[in-house]
Formats: C-alpha cells, sequence, structure tokens
C-alpha cells in the first residue's frame, strides 16, 4: 500500500466537544511532571520516572512533535497526554500512547481525546500502514476497555518488561468517534 501523501500536520490544535488538544508547552510542566511521577498512572508503566532521568522529560517535552497537551474546552486545564509515534518499534507503524491524571478518569475524556487524535494520525500522518496501533499491558483492563471502545481490536499478545502486553489495531472504518 502507498504511504498517504505527508500533509502539513504539526504542530497543530484538535477541538473536540468537551477538549482542546494542543501541542505540549513548556508551561505544562507542572501536569506532565504528575503524569509521569504519580504511581497510579505509571502503575502499568514501570512505575514513575526516576529522579535522574526525569529532568530530562522535563527539559524536551514540550519539542516533541506529536505530543498533545489535552485540555478541558471550559477551562484550559491540562488533564493528561496523547502523542503519536509515526514510526514505532512495531514495524514503523503508527502507535498512539496516552496518560490521563486520576482525578479525570472515569469521565470519558480518555476515550475522547484518544480517538480524536487517532483520526488525525489516520489522517495526516503519513504511514505505508493503513491502521494505528496501541499497546497497554493486559492486566491494565481499564486501558484496554478505552481502545476497544474507540474501535480498536486486540491484534496480538507478547509478554515485554516481565508482563503480558496486549497490541490494539484499528484502521479509518474501525474508527468509533463521539462520547
Amino acid at each position: 500500500m502507498s504511504s498517504l501523501p505527508a500533509m502539513n500536520s504539526w504542530p497543530t490544535r484538535i477541538r473536540t466537544a468537551r477538549l482542546l488538544l494542543r501541542p505540549a508547552e513548556s508551561a505544562d510542566v507542572k501536569e506532565f511532571t504528575r503524569l509521569w511521577t504519580d504511581p497510579e498512572v505509571r502503575r502499568f508503566l514501570g512505575g514513575p520516572v526516576e529522579e535522574q532521568k526525569l529532568a530530562l522529560y522535563q527539559e524536551h517535552f514540550a519539542s516533541r512533535p506529536h505530543l498533545f497537551s489535552v485540555t478541558t474546552r471550559d477551562e484550559a486545564t491540562v488533564i493528561g497526554s496523547v502523542s503519536v509515534d509515526p514510526q514505532s518499534r512495531f514495524d514503523g507503524r503508527r502507535e498512539v500512547s496516552y496518560l490521563f491524571l486520576p482525578e479525570y478518569w472515569g469521565r470519558g475524556y480518555a476515550r475522547e481525546a484518544v480517538a480524536a487524535v487517532v483520526d488525525w494520525a489516520l489522517e495526516t500522518v503519513s504511514s505505508d500502514n493503513p491502521s494505528v496501533i496501541a499497546v497497554t499491558q493486559e492486566a491494565n483492563v481499564r486501558s484496554c476497555r478505552l481502545l476497544e471502545a474507540i474501535g480498536m481490536r486486540h491484534i496480538d499478545s507478547f509478554t515485554e518488561f516481565d508482563a503480558p502486553q496486549a497490541m490494539y489495531s484499528v484502521e479509518r472504518q474501525g474508527l468509533r468517534l463521539g462520547l
């Protein structure tokens, strides 16, 4: 399959019913630091980022392409992040990743944001593969349910970081947007 033509896709802003997704900014460092260090957020990601790596994360996150700060539209409060790796380690496929602050879990924000970013990636991030993938620990039931809710289907299981992992995939026609 041929690649979609590369579009001027970054930086960009995505608006949903309740959210604004915008490029991560240096001013978001406090919220991103919480995302990297909160034990509950990082429960299925190997735990909090180590102190010696944290300064490097803080210094470089705002310049990363395809890294969105997820904010509420009304208050512009940063509640999480969603990113796309255009050339992941999984056969160079587009991969979506996300982190949300615990006080915003269970409200559908992650589903809304991840679906919007996957839609954007399918449209604008060039790839030879027609899908976007996501990988999560099988034990992270909430994440598995979120991916299934937006139309992703389980395509592979493997062990990595001493834990069973699940890979999900979706193509344009299978994506479910909206709340």
